[in-house]
């Protein structure tokens, strides 16, 4: 099968188009013909050399994938060959065929197409077990995404809206602060122009945040611990301000806040499964009523993987880089 591998860590043009072997499928697996991938921030720091697969995963790039099922442990699965599902997987995705753990696979929401439901699953399965599993975001709570035009902040500004929650987002311009409202943001904050924890604030009578979605750690952390509401809580997804901040704990202490951080990709296929339950329980049917919509900023054949990488590190997209294979 044709399929994009990391030839050495570095920048994008280590992507090349290589020949590799069918996958092996296993027991609890099923045999995906990939017809598109979504390209996700994970698969730059593991191209760049800093984010390794868990032992036994795929050494291919590649965290979710939609297309057909052409094999696998059908028996006792809801699945059949020939069904169109999209896939949560620890890596793989960039290849014309991908294996799935069965508990990981969900249907097509109704009127997806396969590349519209291939950008779901990394950032949905994130962002419900961040936003509302771990920070436990409640009806009437207040949500904060940081860098809200991201794959991971389009879904935490539409699933949160949509569920009923007054949500705020940061963005790099003027123009994505615009679209983080189009998508149904209250106020899309500006960090470069504007302090994003005075802008909450004031937002909320002074009160604070609920809870904060945080990809950028760092001297972020301080700030948003300022502009918590009291018994806030924070959920640390990534690091690209940096892994070190200098915090106030006496605010933690005093005002009952809580800073989690969890990475997905290395947890246990029952814990995704759960995760899974839930989307299709709770997520799915808001988007197959349309109430929230794909957002694909660009696309591009398997081949020019490098490109797409190269897109998302100038950081200039709103919301979902793909790659189609059919």
């Amino acid at each position: 099968m044709r399929a994009i591998e990391i030839t050495q860590p570095g920048p994008a043009d280590v992507l090349k188009l290589c020949e590799r072997p069918m996958p092996v499928v296993k027991a609890g697996e099923l045999l995906i013909k990939v017809h598109a991938a979504g390209v996700n921030r994970p698969d730059v720091f593991q191209r760049q050399g800093s984010y390794a697969p868990p032992p036994g995963a795929s050494d291919l790039p590649g965290l979710e994938v939609a297309g057909e099922i052409v094999d696998g442990d059908l028996a006792g699965s809801p699945f059949k060959k020939g069904d169109l599902v999209c896939a949560l997987v620890q890596g793989g995705g960039y290849a014309e065929y991908c294996v799935a753990p069965v508990p990981q696979c969900l249907p097509l929401p109704a009127g997806w197409s396969l590349l519209e439901a291939a950008s779901l699953p990394e950032n949905y399965f994130t962002v419900w077990s961040n936003v509302f599993d771990r920070a436990r975001l409640s009806a009437g709570e207040t949500l904060l995404v940081q860098g809200g035009t991201s794959g991971i902040g389009v879904t935490a500004i539409q699933l949160a809206a949509a569920m009923g929650h007054r949500v705020f987002a940061t963005a790099g311009s003027d123009d994505k602060a615009r679209a983080c409202e189009a998508l149904g943001a209250e106020r899309g904050i500006n960090y470069k122009t504007e302090d994003f924890a005075a802008v909450a604030k004031a937002l909320t009578g002074e009160r604070g945040v609920d809870v904060i979605l945080d990809m950028v750690g760092g001297d972020y952390l301080p700030r948003e611990i300022a502009c918590l509401a009291d018994d806030g809580r924070i959920g640390i997804i990534a690091l690209l301000g940096g892994a070190k901040a200098n915090i106030d704990l006496g605010q933690v202490l005093r005002r009952r806040l809580t800073i989690s951080g969890s990475t997905l990709r290395p947890r246990p296929v029952a814990f995704k499964a759960a995760i899974a339950a839930q989307l299709r329980q709770r997520v799915w049917p808001m988007l197959e009523a349309g109430r929230i919509k794909p957002v694909i900023y660009q696309t591009f054949p398997l081949e020019q993987a490098a490109e797409a990488h190269a897109l998302m590190e100038a950081s200039t997209h709103v919301g979902k880089i793909m790659l189609q294979l059919i």
